[in-house]
């Protein structure tokens, strides 16, 4: 009994730790401030733990690639030749094949998952989230404006993940990460178009 009261204790305080280190991350990502990486790396390691010992296999590997991100959004995002990376937009047919090629790793993960780990969670929801979380973030650390989108889906989507697991503050933090996905959006469209301008002017 206190074996398993010490593991709830163990995994409250992790939970707790990477949703003040993932509320970190975004807030600074929306400002474009390079430090947002390395919180997210922080926040990812935990994660990563936290979602073996529940038994969502794909969050484990997603918070494990995050990890990978956090390291290459570092280094995307460093001033070249006194240029810094700036929002871009691209063209809605590229977003329409990255939507479909999140669908086809999702059904790919999904398979993959649970013919490995029979204990697995929810694979194909998990599954989902994580496939197109791979693609969102890949365009977050190239500041491509659509990623927001891709992550107010995926962060409503994680909401209901996260709940039906009992991880109520990852959940609060995936309704927090919904409204500022919003936001996040709104802001990165304004930078966009005050980029584009100056370039015409």
């Amino acid at each position: 009994m206190f074996v398993v009261m010490e593991q709830g204790a163990y995994l409250l305080t992790l939970e707790i730790a990477a949703v003040v280190l993932g509320l970190i991350f975004i807030v600074l990502l929306i400002q474009e401030n390079i430090w947002c990486w390395l919180f997210g790396i922080l926040s990812s390691v935990l994660n990563s733990v936290l979602m073996y010992h529940l038994h969502l296999y794909s969050e484990t590997f997603l918070y494990i690639f995050y990890i990978g991100i956090g390291f290459y959004g570092l280094f995307v995002w460093r001033k070249k030749d006194d240029k810094p990376l700036i929002v871009k937009r691209i063209p809605i047919l590229y977003d329409v094949f990255l939507a479909l090629l999140g669908v086809v790793l999702g059904f790919g993960i999904y398979n993959l998952i649970k013919h490995i780990f029979l204990d697995a969670e929810r694979p194909l929801v998990d599954a989902f989230t994580s496939a197109f979380s791979f693609i969102a973030s890949f365009m977050e650390a190239q500041k491509l404006l659509s990623s927001w989108v891709f992550w107010i889906f995926i962060n409503a989507a994680t909401f209901m993940l996260y709940l039906d697991r009992g991880l109520k503050y990852e959940a609060m933090l995936m309704v927090v990460y919904f409204l500022l996905s919003i936001f996040g959006l709104i802001q990165w469209y304004k930078k966009y178009k005050s980029y584009n301008q100056t370039e015409v002017a």
